[in-house]
């Protein structure tokens, strides 16, 4: 019975999911052009909020566990495991204040109206793994724009999503570059469950009542060890955390 219903509340969910992507799009566009920086930021926040909402269509209920009290005036890297797109707007949204900057393949940078545009225009970076040399000179720039301006990344050392919840090796080049970059920042692990539950059946129908589950863990300050013992630290605090 609940695949069958899947089937129909799928169908709804693509329909709310794709009428925010196109309404939002020329909002953010007219937010950057009118507002600046600050009023895109402010439609993206929203646009991500309508997200979580349309999820929650599929009966899919986000729960972020933070117990700690993050500091908003320094750069914070937020490294996380990575099991499916809709880890991305529970990040944006409830941990919002911090302005999250995303590291994210270049090709979604085109064709995904809302979604490439802020890639684009809001900060984040796009890098091709294919090349090397061109990626870290990429990271390199976005660790300078996070310390002129503060903002935060998000990474996702996996490179990309495991498709059963059981994590993938770490790749850290990117993770050290931005450790040389923000000696001052300070990094919060986050391990993601269930996330991955909701493609259990591919892209369609997406699985009904997922509990996506986000905790945040204690922050750790990247001048506190050297660039090969933080980064095997926080691999091991965010496994030890996926059930």
């Amino acid at each position: 019975m609940k695949k069958i219903l899947s089937y129909p509340l799928s169908v709804i969910f693509y329909l709310f999911f794709f009428i925010n992507l196109l309404v939002f799009h020329p909002i953010q566009w007219i937010s950057l052009k009118l507002g600046g920086y600050d009023a895109h930021k402010k439609s993206v926040d929203i646009f991500n909020f309508f997200l979580l909402r349309c999820l929650n269509i599929l009966g899919t209920r986000f729960t972020v566990e933070n117990e700690h009290d993050l500091p908003d005036n320094r750069t914070i890297i937020f490294v996380a495991n990575h099991q499916g797109m809709y880890d991305i707007p529970p990040i944006i949204w409830h941990f919002r204040k911090h302005h999250p900057k995303f590291v994210s393949k270049k090709e979604l940078g085109r064709g995904i109206p809302s979604i490439s545009y802020n890639l684009r225009h809001g900060g984040s970076v796009l890098i091709d793994r294919k090349n090397r040399r061109e990626s870290l000179m990429k990271m390199s720039q976005f660790g300078d724009y996070l310390k002129r301006t503060r903002r935060s990344a998000v990474i996702f050392p996996e490179g990309t999503r495991s498709r059963t919840g059981q994590p993938k090796e770490f790749r850290k080049n990117g993770m050290f570059m931005l450790f040389k970059k923000l000696p001052e920042a300070v990094v919060v692990p986050i391990t993601i469950n269930n996330s991955w539950k909701l493609f259990k059946h591919g892209n369609f129908p997406i699985d009904l009542g997922v509990h996506v589950k986000l905790k945040a863990h204690k922050p750790i300050e990247v001048g506190s060890k050297d660039p090969d013992a933080l980064a095997a630290e926080i691999e091991r605090i965010i496994i030890a955390d996926i059930n």
